[in-house]
């Protein structure tokens, strides 16, 4: 887990990351800002080191973990980049039951080891898990922060829905499986999660962390019972939400929202000091629970 928290970082700073880590600003923007607040021998080249992530620190389920199997796995994708790609993971002792689905959606940089953990993570639950990453049209996740981010830009975001949307019918015929698929994503992962509820009746089971509202025209079309989760100080993201609980509710769409009041956007990942070890292991545990209700049970 990382050793600073938020409450370490003055807020203008987290402020300035949240805007780096979306495109708003530059990199050089970011250190020029954050510069005015670089003290006690602290440097803006040092506050962005410290907020950027440290996946070893944080992995909670090695690959190697013999309880589970994971794999790459390609799949076509006709109406988007024609061939994708993916990080599929399941139980190493399959149940003799068939066991759900589950989606996982990523951040906007790809399927870097943290998203990867995640996986392993629904895993060790009960399900068969995959979690596609939409850089594959352009080499895949880069294996840097910042090049992720570079690429992410260039992709092309009508493909890359339709690569997802790909990979959660293949989930609902997928062997082994019982025909029951849950998405849930983070940032960018979970406006995609919002958005492939409004495009595939089929969904089961939706939970988007701090992602931004569909196309309000589109939310008639959802069918899946969503859960939501956001953080208190992430107003970009927040903004979005009251036209969409309208239009939820106008549509008589079954969802549960969560606030934890303080925590900042990406409180739930534990590779940066944004994470908040309490409001994170509460809306983990809502997931689980979301997750067996509207999965699990028949």
């Amino acid at each position: 887990m990382p050793t600073q928290t938020a409450a370490d970082f003055p807020p203008e700073v987290l402020k300035l990351f949240d805007q780096y880590v979306h495109g708003a600003v530059s990199r050089r923007g970011f250190l020029d800002g954050a510069g005015k607040y670089a003290m006690g021998g602290a440097t803006a080249a040092g506050l962005l080191e410290a907020l950027s992530p440290n996946f070893a620190q944080a992995q909670q389920v090695s690959p190697a973990d013999a309880r589970i199997v994971g794999s790459t796995f390609g799949f076509d994708s006709p109406q988007g980049s024609g061939k994708a790609s993916g990080y599929l993971v399941k139980p190493s002792s399959m149940p003799s039951a068939d066991i759900p689905a589950i989606l996982v959606m990523h951040e906007n940089r790809g399927l870097n080891p943290h998203i990867e953990d995640i996986a392993r993570r629904l895993a060790l639950e009960g399900y068969l898990v995959f979690a596609p990453d939409a850089l594959f049209p352009l080499g895949g996740y880069p294996g840097d922060e910042d090049k992720a981010r570079e690429l992410f830009g260039k992709l092309d975001q009508a493909k890359v829905k339709a690569d997802f949307l790909a990979a959660a019918q293949l989930l609902k015929t997928q062997a082994g499986t019982n025909g029951r698929v849950g998405a849930v994503g983070f940032c960018w992962g979970g406006g995609m999660v919002n958005t492939l509820a409004t495009q595939w009746p089929d969904l089961n089971a939706g939970v988007a962390f701090y992602g931004v509202a569909p196309n309000l025209a589109d939310v008639p079309r959802i069918r899946a019972p969503l859960e939501f989760h956001f953080a208190g100080n992430d107003e970009r993201v927040n903004a979005t939400w009251p036209p969409y609980e309208a239009a939820l509710q106008e549509a008589h769409v079954r969802y549960q929202v969560f606030l934890y009041r303080g925590a900042e956007h990406g409180f739930n990942n534990d590779t940066t000091p944004r994470f908040d070890a309490k409001a994170a292991g509460l809306a983990w545990q809502r997931t689980l629970s979301f997750f067996a209700q509207n999965l699990k049970s028949a």
